[in-house]
């Protein structure tokens, strides 16, 4: 059974209180990843493994498809990829049959001090993911200890990431390892899964709604566009049109004085989506327009709306925020297989997804990825404060990842199929 040591705690402590929140998230706040990827690296090498990357990644990565436009516009920022490098590990031969673990040690914006009574540990990334970072040490070095083939025979990556939180989407940290090919034929992703694995990770994309229109003052209001009533309009109707597609309908921003018609403003709304993209993303540009037509209709008889009726096809307008991202909708009999021999169970097959770094293994031919951890996200408060994970749970994480690593070990394919 592999247990945590009180090395282990001291090590969780440490990376909890150095903040990882990423400019995304914190902007202007401290940012100590190359202080707690060192931290970790340090624990990593007692076990055997050595760094074979420590970096950020290049600006021309984000020329990619599918960078969100957020990413894209504060990467140029001096000290923006700097600050958020991404560290490999490796034990065993270059080119064994691996195992990858994904790991990202950034976190939300909201800094909690870690720490711990003896049976649970508190503070911002207990459980997303600075937790889990460091019980799967503890499950690979019990693995060592019980097969000397596990690093030998076998080979065993740790990608310990940023740019995971704050919709980055994983594009300046797991995107560009995976292009790399710093994976394996089995990956695991180290979420809060309630140590069942998961083989299915959601994408999204997000719109935003630009009316671009003229404004007027409240004693004249026929005479400008009233983008807060079309947005208002265009969010009810796209709630309707897109209810049961996951459509998340968000930011609506006009103005806020009581005593003008503001002509311009915004709607944001995000989509998620397990396979197909483009057809969600379609059916919200075809939602879009029959919502302005039905606008156009119902207001042009309206003195004070109909300049806006008359032109609100004109003046609105869709951007793309974030767009063309896959997901992951892999499993199969091998990966069911190796899971089983470890004794983990499986991810409810009606319970939802969720969005996670993991959708970049998405279409690698021979490569399965999974994702796995300890906790809940919504019970254990990641995301928010009081942040926790018990011991124990983060030691039966340790524990699975010590037999899934056997099991691997000792199966006879050790290639996913193509």
């Amino acid at each position: 059974m592999a247990e945590l040591t009180e090395c282990d705690a001291a090590l969780l402590l440490r990376l909890i209180d150095l903040p990882t929140a990423g400019p995304l998230e914190a902007r202007g706040a401290p940012l100590l990843l190359w202080e707690a990827q060192d931290e970790y690296a340090t624990a990593a090498k007692r076990i055997g493994f050595e760094v074979v990357h420590h970096a950020p990644t290049a600006l021309s990565d984000l020329d990619l498809p599918g960078v969100p436009a957020a990413v894209r516009a504060v990467a140029v920022e001096p000290g923006f990829l700097d600050s958020q490098p991404n560290l490999v590990l490796r034990i065993g031969p270059a080119d064994a049959p691996t195992v990858m673990f994904n790991v990202h040690l950034d976190t939300v914006a909201g800094y909690e001090p870690g720490s711990f009574d003896g049976h649970v540990f508190r503070g911002r990334g207990a459980v997303d993911a600075k937790g889990p970072a460091v019980a799967l040490l503890a499950g690979i070095r019990d693995a060592i200890a019980q097969d000397p083939r596990v690093g030998t025979e076998i080979t065993v990556l740790v990608q310990a990431v940023s740019g995971e939180e704050g919709g980055a989407m994983g594009t300046f940290g797991t995107r560009p390892l995976v292009n790399k090919g710093f994976t394996g034929a089995l990956n695991v992703f180290c979420e809060p899964t309630g140590l069942r694995y998961l083989t299915r990770a959601t994408a999204s994309a997000t719109a935003r709604v630009r009316v671009s229109g003229t404004g007027s003052i409240d004693d004249r209001p026929a005479d400008g566009h009233n983008a807060t009533v079309l947005l208002g309009f265009l969010a009810q109707h796209l709630a309707r049109e897109l209810a049961g597609k996951r459509a998340c309908i968000a930011g609506l921003h006009t103005g806020e004085a009581h005593n003008r018609v503001y002509g311009r403003g915004s709607l944001l709304v995000n989509l998620a989506y397990t396979d197909d993209g483009d057809t969600l993303t379609a059916a919200f540009d075809e939602a879009v327009h029959t919502g302005l037509a039905r606008f156009t209709e119902t207001f042009a008889a309206g003195p004070e709306l109909a300049r806006t009726a008359a032109d609100a096809d004109r003046i609105t307008t869709v951007d793309w925020l974030k767009r063309g991202l896959p997901a992951l909708t892999g499993g199969g009999p091998w990966l069911d297989g190796l899971m089983t021999a470890a004794g983990v169970p499986a991810w409810p097959p009606e319970a939802p997804a969720f969005t996670c770094d993991a959708i970049w293994l998405a279409g690698v031919p021979g490569r399965a990825a999974a994702v796995l951890g300890p906790g809940d996200l919504a019970a254990n408060n990641a995301h928010a404060d009081g942040e926790f994970v018990a011991a124990a749970e983060l030691a039966a994480f340790a524990d699975q990842v010590s037999r899934l690593l056997r099991a691997f070990t000792a199966t006879p394919t050790r290639t996913a199929p193509e």
